[in-house]
């Protein structure tokens, strides 16, 4: 046990490398799994029962097989109908097409939550159903679905250690190759360990401050404080 070498490997450029590679994985398929479950959660909504059926059959088939799975399909089954695919490639598309399913239900349910009576207002103000989605409901609906995403996130960056498989050179690959090399398992792996606990840690504040900064009370509170601000300021000049 070293603790000198657990330091050296996490200074060492190949495991940062690999941090940046899961960081990169992680904020990619989380990007566009996010996009995947907005159009699947409008889906779930429309008016046309075909497309309802689509999403339905979407969160069937990707709730209910694993992700792990999900990987080594597309990496290893597309290529048989002439789809290649990188590594990693392969890696996000499984991961967006996995989280989609779960944000779906996620946005669908900040959506719901929105009073009817607020689409039904902005529609007889002359606005377009589109323009209310993007005015009215999805402002409202970002405040509830934020907490969470926010655990997506971090149960993304935890997921992502999956793409191992298919050998995208991500911190556990890294951290793997570099024990198989001298049995320091201990070492390489507690490096690891202190990246994954570093970016959980960012993600963790950065959902903190943005849910203080859509937090409305906090938002009527620096707004009331504003003119007091700019009263007691008047007051200094006139002094």
């Amino acid at each position: 046990m070293s603790f000198q070498l657990v330091l050296d490997y996490v200074l060492s450029p190949i495991f940062f490398h690999g941090a940046m590679m899961t960081l990169l994985i992680t904020v990619t398929s989380l990007f566009f799994g996010i996009l995947a479950g907005l159009v699947v959660a409008l889906l779930q909504e429309a008016r046309l029962k075909l497309l309802r059926v689509v999403a339905l059959f979407y969160l069937w088939l990707f709730r209910g097989t694993p992700v792990l799975f999900q990987i080594i399909f597309i990496y290893n089954v597309l290529p048989g109908f002439g789809i290649r695919l990188s590594a990693f490639m392969s890696a996000v598309i499984a991961l967006s097409l996995n989280e989609g399913a779960y944000m779906a239900e996620i946005l669908r349910s900040g959506i719901k939550s929105v009073t009817r009576g607020q689409r039904t207002a902005g529609l007889a103000l002359g606005m377009t159903r589109a323009g209310v989605m993007r005015h009215v409901v999805l402002p409202q609906a970002l405040r509830i679905i934020l907490p969470p995403v926010g655990n997506q996130m971090i149960g993304m960056l935890k997921t992502s250690a999956l793409v191992s498989v298919v050998a995208v050179e991500e911190l556990l690959l890294i951290a793997n190759q570099t024990a198989s090399a001298n049995f320091r398992y201990f070492e390489a792996l507690s490096a690891a360990g202190i990246y994954y606990l570093v970016l959980t840690t960012i993600f963790m504040a950065g959902q903190a401050w943005l849910e203080q900064a859509l937090d409305p009370k906090r938002a009527r509170a620096r707004r009331q404080a504003k003119p007091l601000v700019e009263r007691l300021t008047a007051a200094a000049d006139i002094r």
